[in-house]
């Protein structure tokens, strides 16, 4: 899940949310869309291989 920041840049959140916390976790800020998009891709690879 990608959300805008004030900013102006990029952070990718986990889809599910963390128990824990309640929120959902930080997986890196990018400066540009695709560049999070990108990410995204590769973390969603990683989950099954």
């Amino acid at each position: 899940m990608i959300r805008k920041l004030r900013s102006g840049a990029y952070r990718l959140y986990s889809r599910k949310v963390n128990p824990k916390t309640g929120k959902r976790r930080n997986l890196g800020t990018f400066k540009s869309r695709a560049a999070a998009e990108k990410h995204e891709r590769d973390v969603q690879y990683f989950k099954r291989h």
